[in-house]
């Protein structure tokens, strides 16, 4: 595998606007090397997201992308919902339906869809709104979800959170719905240009990686913001790693799930 020249995390958000100050649970940015970015909206980091890709390929320097979402879904759900096990054929049919701008976004509606279509009890829950979504229950407890609660690799992860949950504490479903539509712009934006692991392999300019910060990394230092820290922590300490160190965490087999980079696939 060639070495990565440039290497930059993602923590992204699944919510609104975050405004101007620099603030926690927002999107953050960071390429090793250089200063965290704070970025307050999904357009916003799009954009910056387009200009490190452009300047990399323009400059003729390999790119990792890491983001701090599910690149995934559990077997079974992709097929479904979208008639093809090809996993980036559902980051496709996400970017198709999802309607988004900094004040509002369609995700928990279109959770509700997704479940009616499926049943009408899951596989999504937990609405963020005050109105009622048909569909979408606000607990579990007349849940039911037809696929697994878990990727492999969350089962492999103690603490990882399951992509179901749209909202409360610990929920990245939101995030994986409104991340993978921005992937699938990428990919089709710089076709041939990006490589998504573990699904391709990654002999192309950009490779995109699933990471999950909090998997390695403790608590922040005193007066930093956490998801600013961890992202300038993740990419210094992946170009920092030998070459061979990182082939072998790339060495992942997962088709269909996805995989989070650093977890030992046993």
């Amino acid at each position: 595998m060639r070495p990565f020249d440039t290497i930059a995390m993602v923590d992204w958000s699944g919510g609104n606007d975050t405004g101007p100050r620099p603030r926690k649970d927002a999107i953050w940015a960071c390429v090793a090397g250089a200063e965290p970015v704070y970025l307050r909206n999904r357009g916003l980091a799009e954009n910056w997201l387009c200009d490190l890709i452009e300047t990399a390929l323009a400059a003729g320097r390999r790119l990792m992308l890491g983001f701090d979402f599910p690149f995934g879904y559990p077997t079974g759900f992709a097929r479904a919902v979208s008639g093809s096990d090809d996993p980036l054929h559902i980051w496709d049919w996400f970017e198709a339906r999802i309607e988004d701008t900094p004040k509002a976004n369609n995700r928990f509606d279109l959770a509700g869809a997704v479940n009616r279509g499926l049943g009408g009890k899951g596989p999504f829950w937990a609405n963020g709104l005050k109105r009622d979504i048909g569909g979408l229950p606000r607990t579990k407890r007349d849940y039911h979800n037809p696929f697994a609660d878990r990727r492999l690799v969350e089962r492999r992860a103690p603490g990882a959170f399951t992509c179901w949950q749209m909202a409360g504490a610990g929920a990245v479903g939101g995030q994986v719905m409104m991340g993978l539509p921005v992937l699938a712009r990428l990919r089709r934006r710089f076709a041939g240009q990006i490589g998504v692991w573990p699904f391709e392999r990654l002999d192309k300019p950009v490779a995109l990686v699933e990471i999950w910060p909090s998997l390695t990394l403790g608590k922040a230092p005193e007066g930093r913001i956490k998801d600013a820290w961890q992202v300038e922590r993740v990419a210094s300490d992946l170009s920092g790693m030998s070459l061979a160190r990182l082939g072998s965490l790339l060495n992942v087999t997962a088709p269909e799930e996805g995989w989070i980079l650093g977890v030992d696939q046993g």
